[in-house]
Protein backbone atom coordinates (compact mmCIF):
# COMPACT_ATOMS: atom_id res chain seq x y z
CA UNK A 1 0.00 0.00 0.00
CA UNK A 2 2.83 2.32 0.91
CA UNK A 3 4.64 1.50 -2.34
CA UNK A 4 1.50 2.34 -4.38
CA UNK A 5 1.16 5.69 -2.59
CA UNK A 6 4.81 6.57 -3.21
CA UNK A 7 4.43 5.58 -6.86
CA UNK A 8 1.41 7.85 -7.38
CA UNK A 9 3.25 10.71 -5.63
CA UNK A 10 6.25 10.29 -7.93
CA UNK A 11 3.99 10.34 -11.00
CA UNK A 12 2.29 13.52 -9.81
CA UNK A 13 5.66 15.23 -9.26
CA UNK A 14 6.85 14.22 -12.75
CA UNK A 15 3.61 15.46 -14.33
CA UNK A 16 3.87 18.77 -12.46
CA UNK A 17 7.49 19.26 -13.60
CA UNK A 18 6.47 18.46 -17.17
CA UNK A 19 3.72 21.13 -17.10
CA UNK A 20 6.13 23.72 -15.69
CA UNK A 21 8.72 22.90 -18.37
CA UNK A 22 6.16 23.22 -21.17
CA UNK A 23 4.93 26.56 -19.74
CA UNK A 24 8.47 27.96 -19.63
CA UNK A 25 9.17 27.01 -23.24
CA UNK A 26 6.84 29.70 -24.56
CA UNK A 27 4.95 29.64 -27.87
CA UNK A 28 6.52 28.06 -30.93
CA UNK A 29 5.58 30.04 -34.03
CA UNK A 30 6.31 29.85 -37.73
CA UNK A 31 7.64 33.00 -39.40
CA UNK A 32 6.90 34.22 -42.93
CA UNK A 33 9.69 32.09 -44.44
CA UNK A 34 8.23 28.91 -42.96
CA UNK A 35 10.99 28.41 -40.41
CA UNK A 36 10.11 27.62 -36.82
CA UNK A 37 11.00 30.31 -34.34
CA UNK A 38 10.86 30.28 -30.54
CA UNK A 39 8.69 33.16 -29.42
CA UNK A 40 9.36 34.04 -25.82
CA UNK A 41 7.20 36.53 -23.97
CA UNK A 42 8.56 40.02 -24.64
CA UNK A 43 10.20 38.98 -27.93
CA UNK A 44 7.00 38.89 -29.95
CA UNK A 45 7.46 42.43 -31.25
CA UNK A 46 11.12 41.84 -32.06
CA UNK A 47 10.17 38.70 -33.98
CA UNK A 48 7.58 40.75 -35.88
CA UNK A 49 10.15 43.44 -36.70
CA UNK A 50 12.66 40.85 -37.93
CA UNK A 51 10.04 39.54 -40.34
CA UNK A 52 9.30 43.09 -41.50
CA UNK A 53 13.04 43.68 -42.04
CA UNK A 54 13.36 40.54 -44.16
CA UNK A 55 10.30 41.31 -46.28
CA UNK A 56 10.81 45.12 -46.43
CA UNK A 57 7.33 45.62 -45.02
CA UNK A 58 6.22 49.17 -44.18
CA UNK A 59 5.67 49.72 -40.45
CA UNK A 60 4.28 52.75 -38.61
CA UNK A 61 5.16 54.32 -35.28
CA UNK A 62 4.81 57.51 -33.29
CA UNK A 63 7.50 60.20 -33.46
CA UNK A 64 8.68 60.78 -29.89
CA UNK A 65 11.72 63.04 -30.24
CA UNK A 66 14.79 64.33 -32.08
CA UNK A 67 18.23 63.41 -30.79
CA UNK A 68 21.83 64.27 -31.67
CA UNK A 69 24.05 61.22 -31.23
CA UNK A 70 27.80 61.00 -30.79
CA UNK A 71 29.53 62.32 -33.87
CA UNK A 72 26.75 64.80 -34.62
CA UNK A 73 24.36 62.29 -36.18
CA UNK A 74 20.83 63.75 -35.89
CA UNK A 75 18.05 61.19 -35.78
CA UNK A 76 14.30 61.07 -35.31
CA UNK A 77 13.22 58.62 -32.62
CA UNK A 78 10.11 56.63 -33.46
CA UNK A 79 8.57 54.04 -31.18
CA UNK A 80 7.19 50.87 -32.68
CA UNK A 81 5.33 49.41 -29.72
CA UNK A 82 8.11 49.17 -27.08
CA UNK A 83 11.11 49.45 -29.39
CA UNK A 84 13.07 52.58 -30.29
CA UNK A 85 13.61 53.02 -34.01
CA UNK A 86 16.16 55.59 -35.22
CA UNK A 87 15.58 57.37 -38.52
CA UNK A 88 18.47 59.53 -39.81
CA UNK A 89 17.25 63.07 -40.46
CA UNK A 90 18.39 62.88 -44.10
CA UNK A 91 16.07 59.87 -44.52
CA UNK A 92 13.00 61.61 -43.07
CA UNK A 93 12.06 63.15 -46.45
CA UNK A 94 10.59 66.28 -44.86
CA UNK A 95 9.12 68.73 -47.34
CA UNK A 96 10.92 72.04 -46.78
CA UNK A 97 9.00 73.99 -49.42
CA UNK A 98 7.40 77.12 -48.01
CA UNK A 99 8.99 76.96 -44.56
CA UNK A 100 10.30 80.53 -45.01
CA UNK A 101 13.90 79.64 -44.12
CA UNK A 102 15.37 79.01 -47.56
CA UNK A 103 18.72 80.59 -46.61
CA UNK A 104 19.17 78.51 -43.45
CA UNK A 105 21.07 75.26 -43.00
CA UNK A 106 19.12 72.30 -44.42
CA UNK A 107 19.65 70.10 -41.36
CA UNK A 108 18.46 72.86 -39.04
CA UNK A 109 15.37 73.38 -41.18
CA UNK A 110 14.60 69.66 -41.15
CA UNK A 111 15.13 69.46 -37.39
CA UNK A 112 12.88 72.43 -36.71
CA UNK A 113 10.03 70.97 -38.76
CA UNK A 114 10.53 67.51 -37.27
CA UNK A 115 10.19 68.97 -33.76
CA UNK A 116 6.81 70.33 -34.80
CA UNK A 117 5.77 66.81 -35.80
CA UNK A 118 6.19 65.16 -32.38
CA UNK A 119 3.40 62.67 -31.85
CA UNK A 120 2.76 62.14 -35.56
CA UNK A 121 2.44 58.65 -36.99
CA UNK A 122 5.24 57.97 -39.49
CA UNK A 123 5.81 55.13 -41.91
CA UNK A 124 9.24 53.53 -42.19
CA UNK A 125 11.11 50.53 -43.56
CA UNK A 126 13.74 48.88 -41.36
CA UNK A 127 17.23 48.92 -42.88
CA UNK A 128 19.46 47.66 -40.05
CA UNK A 129 18.93 45.59 -36.89
CA UNK A 130 21.31 44.45 -34.16
CA UNK A 131 19.90 41.74 -31.91
CA UNK A 132 22.35 42.03 -29.02
CA UNK A 133 21.67 45.73 -28.39
CA UNK A 134 18.16 45.58 -29.90
CA UNK A 135 18.99 48.67 -31.95
CA UNK A 136 16.98 49.43 -35.08
CA UNK A 137 17.66 51.90 -37.91
CA UNK A 138 14.97 52.67 -40.47
CA UNK A 139 14.27 54.98 -43.43
CA UNK A 140 11.07 56.97 -43.78
CA UNK A 141 12.02 58.10 -47.29
CA UNK A 142 11.99 54.56 -48.64
CA UNK A 143 8.52 53.94 -47.21
CA UNK A 144 7.16 57.18 -48.68
CA UNK A 145 8.58 56.45 -52.13
CA UNK A 146 7.06 52.97 -52.02
CA UNK A 147 3.63 54.42 -51.17
CA UNK A 148 3.93 56.97 -53.96
CA UNK A 149 4.72 54.18 -56.41
CA UNK A 150 1.80 52.12 -55.17
CA UNK A 151 -0.91 54.78 -55.02
CA UNK A 152 0.01 57.53 -57.51
CA UNK A 153 1.54 55.61 -60.40
CA UNK A 154 -0.44 53.24 -62.57
CA UNK A 155 0.07 49.52 -62.08
CA UNK A 156 0.08 46.93 -64.83
CA UNK A 157 -3.39 45.83 -63.77
CA UNK A 158 -4.95 49.27 -64.11
CA UNK A 159 -4.85 53.05 -63.57
CA UNK A 160 -3.49 54.81 -60.44
CA UNK A 161 -5.48 54.46 -57.24
CA UNK A 162 -5.26 58.21 -56.51
CA UNK A 163 -6.32 60.65 -59.23
CA UNK A 164 -7.65 64.23 -59.17
CA UNK A 165 -11.23 64.33 -57.96
CA UNK A 166 -10.94 61.38 -55.60
CA UNK A 167 -11.50 61.75 -51.86
CA UNK A 168 -8.72 60.21 -49.79
CA UNK A 169 -7.59 60.31 -46.19
CA UNK A 170 -4.59 62.31 -44.96
CA UNK A 171 -2.67 62.23 -41.71
CA UNK A 172 -2.21 65.47 -39.81
CA UNK A 173 1.49 65.52 -38.87
CA UNK A 174 1.93 69.12 -37.68
CA UNK A 175 -0.32 72.03 -36.71
CA UNK A 176 0.52 75.74 -36.51
CA UNK A 177 -1.78 78.67 -35.83
CA UNK A 178 -2.43 79.40 -39.50
CA UNK A 179 -1.47 76.15 -41.25
CA UNK A 180 -1.70 72.39 -41.10
CA UNK A 181 0.91 69.99 -42.47
CA UNK A 182 -0.41 66.65 -43.68
CA UNK A 183 0.90 63.47 -45.27
CA UNK A 184 -1.17 62.06 -48.11
CA UNK A 185 -0.05 58.52 -48.97
CA UNK A 186 3.64 59.33 -48.98
CA UNK A 187 3.48 63.00 -50.01
CA UNK A 188 3.68 65.87 -47.52
CA UNK A 189 1.80 69.10 -48.16
CA UNK A 190 0.89 72.23 -46.21
CA UNK A 191 -2.57 73.76 -46.06
CA UNK A 192 -3.48 77.24 -44.90
CA UNK A 193 -6.18 77.64 -42.29
CA UNK A 194 -8.61 79.15 -44.80
CA UNK A 195 -8.31 76.03 -46.96
CA UNK A 196 -9.07 73.62 -44.11
CA UNK A 197 -12.69 74.54 -43.49
CA UNK A 198 -15.55 76.63 -44.82
CA UNK A 199 -15.79 78.13 -41.34
CA UNK A 200 -13.42 80.91 -40.28
CA UNK A 201 -10.74 79.80 -37.84
CA UNK A 202 -8.55 82.15 -35.82
CA UNK A 203 -6.34 79.24 -34.82
CA UNK A 204 -6.25 75.83 -36.53
CA UNK A 205 -5.22 74.25 -33.22
CA UNK A 206 -8.81 74.73 -32.09
CA UNK A 207 -10.06 72.10 -34.56
CA UNK A 208 -7.04 70.08 -35.62
CA UNK A 209 -4.32 68.22 -33.77
CA UNK A 210 -1.42 65.93 -34.63
CA UNK A 211 -2.71 62.42 -35.15
CA UNK A 212 -6.01 63.42 -36.76
CA UNK A 213 -7.01 61.71 -39.97
CA UNK A 214 -8.88 64.05 -42.31
CA UNK A 215 -10.61 63.43 -45.61
CA UNK A 216 -9.39 65.60 -48.49
CA UNK A 217 -10.19 65.85 -52.16
CA UNK A 218 -7.24 65.39 -54.49
CA UNK A 219 -7.17 68.52 -56.64
CA UNK A 220 -3.86 68.26 -58.50
CA UNK A 221 -0.91 65.89 -58.86
CA UNK A 222 2.32 67.13 -60.44
CA UNK A 223 6.03 66.37 -60.65
CA UNK A 224 8.50 65.01 -63.17
CA UNK A 225 9.60 62.07 -61.00
CA UNK A 226 8.47 60.04 -58.02
CA UNK A 227 10.93 61.95 -55.81
CA UNK A 228 9.51 65.33 -56.88
CA UNK A 229 5.83 64.40 -56.66
CA UNK A 230 3.59 67.22 -55.41
CA UNK A 231 -0.08 67.25 -54.55
CA UNK A 232 -2.74 69.87 -53.91
CA UNK A 233 -5.67 68.78 -51.74
CA UNK A 234 -8.81 70.39 -50.34
CA UNK A 235 -10.59 69.39 -47.12
CA UNK A 236 -13.30 71.93 -47.96
CA UNK A 237 -14.18 70.21 -51.24
CA UNK A 238 -14.13 66.84 -49.48
CA UNK A 239 -16.64 68.14 -46.98
CA UNK A 240 -18.90 69.35 -49.79
CA UNK A 241 -18.77 65.93 -51.38
CA UNK A 242 -19.40 64.37 -47.98
CA UNK A 243 -22.54 66.44 -47.51
CA UNK A 244 -23.74 65.57 -51.01
CA UNK A 245 -23.07 61.90 -50.37
CA UNK A 246 -21.13 61.54 -53.63
CA UNK A 247 -18.07 59.45 -52.84
CA UNK A 248 -16.03 57.62 -55.46
CA UNK A 249 -13.48 56.37 -52.93
CA UNK A 250 -13.50 54.24 -49.80
CA UNK A 251 -13.27 57.30 -47.52
CA UNK A 252 -16.02 56.95 -44.89
CA UNK A 253 -19.07 59.05 -45.86
CA UNK A 254 -20.52 61.40 -43.31
CA UNK A 255 -17.29 62.45 -41.66
CA UNK A 256 -14.15 64.39 -42.45
CA UNK A 257 -12.08 63.88 -39.32
CA UNK A 258 -11.99 60.27 -38.18
CA UNK A 259 -10.35 60.93 -34.82
CA UNK A 260 -13.03 63.33 -33.64
CA UNK A 261 -15.70 61.45 -35.59
CA UNK A 262 -17.30 64.57 -37.00
CA UNK A 263 -17.39 66.74 -40.08
CA UNK A 264 -15.25 69.87 -39.84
Amino acid sequence: MREDSEGRLAEEVQEREKRVHVHQMGILTVDASGAAARQESGDITWHEMVNAYRTKKILSGGLSGIERLDGGWVVAVVYYKDYRVLIPMEEMMINLEGDGRENSNTLNRQTRLANNMLGAELDFIIREMEEKSRSVVAFRKEAMLRKRQQFYLGQQEGPPMIVPGRVVEARVIAVAQKAVRSEVFGVECSLKARDMSWEWMADTNEKFSIGDVVSVMMMKISGDSIENLKVEVSPKEAKTKCQQGKFNAPAPPGKICRKNNRCI
